[in-house]
């Protein structure tokens, strides 16, 4: 028999989690299910220090920060952005500070902690440690089947992350998934460990670092630029501005006749790095090299290409895919097709940059939703 009031949370993540404790505050004592341990994924974002927000209060400003989704969450952070998620925290006991980059950490620097104050704030609500293989859409709710049982509530929230499909939710499309923020596969693989600092992207007219790797290239840039082109098909091509600043080599090379042409762009970029696009001039006196080396030397520096041949499999931060954002109210988070069922988080098609978007999409949609199941549970 289903409970009138009964409300079951699909996934033990940032958002599911969230939204029980939203869900606690007004009355409303939910029911998790995760064959998992709860808040596991939180660990190791922001590199285990959880970078839970970032410093944009204007909520059509943050929501440019999302490949897909901007226009949905304007709705969504109009009614619950970055301040409150700052304020959310302060009420469980994470004090915040802000970085010069804008990123959003608790002060312990610690996503140990933030989990343990999370998990502390839901001090009712019933964890079932159980895979849930299929839900039911009943006449006044829903049938939770899992490995080992079935329950009954009148609500569902799905919070399964990135990848994940319930069955028995047909009608509910789900868009083809693929990795989004991760590294990317090149023909280059003899420059791992080199890191280049303000590299300008010809494609997408943004600046950041690229760290090369022994598969290829990540780093702040390439995950973005990962994001971006994340539904693209490969192999596909990547300009960049090494050095997206004024290098007079011939300047260079009068100074320092006798100096090896590796050396001379030593002092621009890593040796290693200096080596690799100086060949096979690379030991080359400045004095002996010819304006048609000099002008290429350049073109190399300024025009940079990557042929990308994949993504680095496993790697992925997100995953860019999820339930589609056109059967979902952003007002509630409910289901425009089933009556009574919310998605929230990565669960659905959202995914945004590094730096705490992702996170604040958790947090952001599991009030939503939890406002939503209570104006219609509490009026």
């Amino acid at each position: 028999m289903v409970q009138e009031s009964s409300v079951a949370i699909i996934g033990a993540g940032a958002a599911g989690c969230v939204c029980a404790y939203f869900l606690q505050k007004s009355g409303i004592i939910p029911t998790i299910f995760d064959f998992g341990l709860p808040l596991r994924t939180l660990l190791p974002t922001g590199g285990g220090r959880c970078n839970l927000a970032h410093a944009e209060y204007d909520f059509k400003e943050l929501a440019k920060n999302y490949p897909r989704g901007e226009k949905f969450l304007y709705s969504v952070f109009s009614k619950f952005g970055t301040e409150d998620t700052i304020s959310l925290f302060e009420e469980i006991g994470v004090k915040t500070y802000i970085q010069n980059d804008g990123r959003i950490f608790p002060v312990s620097n610690s996503s140990k902690i933030v989990r343990e104050k999370i998990l502390s704030s839901l001090k009712d609500i019933n964890f079932i440690k159980e895979k849930v293989i299929k839900i039911s859409k009943l006449e006044n709710g829903y049938k939770i089947k899992t490995t080992k049982a079935e329950y009954f509530f009148s609500k569902i929230v799905l919070s399964t992350g990135g990848r994940t499909k319930i069955d028995g939710i047909k009608k509910q499309t789900v868009t083809e998934f693929y990795p989004s923020l991760v590294g990317l596969n090149t023909e280059i693989s003899t420059l791992g460990g080199i890191v280049l600092n303000d590299v300008y992207s010809k494609d997408f007219d943004i600046n950041g670092n690229i760290l090369f790797t022994h598969f290829g290239v990540s780093g702040p840039l390439i995950y973005r630029i990962s994001s971006l082109k994340a539904k693209d098909k490969f192999p596909y091509k990547l300009s960049f501005d090494l050095y997206p600043k004024d290098i007079n080599l011939q300047d260079e090379f009068n100074r320092n006749p006798h100096k090896e042409l590796k050396n001379i762009l030593s002092e621009y970029f890593p040796k290693r790095f200096a080596e690799f696009i100086s060949e096979p001039e690379q030991n080359t006196k400045c004095h002996l090299i010819n304006g048609k080396t000099r002008d290429s030397i350049l073109h190399k520096i300024h025009n940079f290409e990557l042929i990308i041949s994949g993504t680095n499999k496993g790697e992925e931060t997100v995953t860019c895919g999820g339930y589609s954002l056109d059967n979902i109210s952003p007002k509630t988070m409910e289901s425009k097709i089933y009556e009574g069922l919310y998605i929230i988080g990565e669960a659905l098609d959202i995914d945004g940059f590094c730096g705490g978007f992702n996170l604040q999409n958790a947090w952001s949609t599991a009030f939503i939703a939890s406002q939503g199941i209570c104006e219609k549970l509490l009026g």
